[in-house]
């Protein structure tokens, strides 16, 4: 299905929209929606069908039904844009994504309850190998679909700027520094009015790929400090912990002494966020361009159409922002389901289209590199 490149389609709401939703329609494996995520949608019924917007990237074409999705909390305010920009063009689809995190994400896909799965982190091995139950005759693939800078949240009172370094974030997440006007902390904040106030530090309570990426940032900078061995769940002991991004967010924001890793879109409503230390001259800030800037050195690391990338976590470049994450789209190569493919790659085509990727820099996301975006495109007509 090739898109119709056409005016931009920006006059939207980017607020928080509640996602969720139990269907009927998937695209790999079985209909069991029974034990599906979510309760709701995020589209409104219509019984008449909608031609593409005349001043958008959206091509309905054969898209209809109900759409099932669930995964990464990271991409839902992008979620939330899109599909709002979507369903106003394809009345006749429903889209639902359920924000339960990444590893809860892979695991519906995988069972066949899903169309598509939103993931922080790519597939493994093994997971790619059970992916055949459900993509009959092919396999899963990564598709990379939003981008942007892992924030450090903080809330420590007269404390206005931030600098910390991989090896402090380790001693302050592996529960070894305990107060905020530690020397370690000190030495890198020379000038600020530290307080003795004790660190809260929160992580994720459910499988995360925003948790795998900011530990493998902490086992590649500073592996010497950070002994755990990296993933979805979180390993270190102590801390306290907070249900997705926003339950982080959250906590930061109501918390004193409390710091937390959640996408920068989540530090919203004065949450401060912290410098990054890197090789750099300059502590590199947490903003889109500047993740945009360690995202462009990316590899492709996947195998024949699977796009997973390969991040530098220790740039040496000026304000590449180090602790990034890329939200992979995963879907069935070949062998999706016939009901439900027109919609999948409808939807797929639009976010990684120009009109979706734009979007993103006012949502707190990086978009994908035009490089990489590009084999997106092409990967996604393919599906079938």
């Amino acid at each position: 299905m090739k898109l119709q490149r056409k005016n931009r389609l920006r006059a939207l709401s980017l607020g928080v929209v509640a996602v969720s939703g139990a269907l009927a329609l998937t695209a790999c494996g079985s209909d069991d929606t029974s034990s599906g995520p979510g309760n709701g949608d995020t589209s409104k019924d219509s019984s008449a069908a909608a031609a593409p917007s005349s001043s958008s990237d959206i091509d309905c074409s054969d898209a209809k039904g109900e759409l099932l999705a669930s995964g990464s909390s990271a991409q839902q305010n992008a979620i939330d844009a899109w599909v709002k920009s979507y369903t106003a063009a394809c009345k006749d689809v429903r889209i639902n994504y359920s924000p339960d995190g990444s590893g809860a994400g892979v695991t519906a896909f995988l069972q066949g309850r899903t169309a598509f799965a939103g993931s922080d982190s790519a597939l493994k091995p093994e997971e790619i190998t059970k992916s055949a139950d459900v993509c009959k005759d092919s396999q899963a693939i990564d598709l990379p679909m939003v981008g942007g800078p892992i924030a450090l949240g903080y809330n420590v009172p007269g404390v206005d700027n931030l600098v910390l370094d991989a090896k402090t974030l380790a001693h302050i997440f592996d529960g070894k520094i305990s107060t905020w006007n530690d020397k370690e902390i000190k030495a890198l904040n020379p000038d600020a009015k530290l307080p003795s106030t004790k660190i809260q530090a929160f992580h994720r309570s459910d499988e995360s790929g925003t948790t795998d990426n900011f530990t493998k940032y902490l086992k590649a900078v500073a592996p010497g400090d950070w002994k755990y061995e990296g993933g979805k769940a979180w390993q270190a002991k102590g801390g306290q912990s907070a249900q997705g991004s926003s339950g982080l967010a959250q906590q930061v924001k109501q918390t004193a002494g409390a710091i937390s890793y959640f996408e920068l879109s989540y530090a919203t409503d004065g949450i401060k966020t912290v410098d990054i230390k890197t090789k750099a001259a300059e502590p590199v800030k947490a903003t889109t361009e500047n993740a945009s800037k360690a995202i462009a050195a990316a590899k492709v690391a996947g195998k024949g159409k699977d796009l997973a990338l390969e991040l530098d976590y220790n740039p040496s470049a000026d304000g590449a922002y180090p602790i990034t994450l890329v939200t992979y789209e995963i879907a069935c190569e070949k062998g999706n389901k016939a009901e439900s493919l027109p919609a999948t790659k409808s939807f797929l085509n639009y976010i990684a289209s120009e009109d979706g990727q734009g979007q993103l820099a006012d949502a707190g996301y990086a978009p994908i590199p035009d490089a990489i975006i590009a084999k997106v495109r092409e990967t996604i007509t393919s599906l079938s």
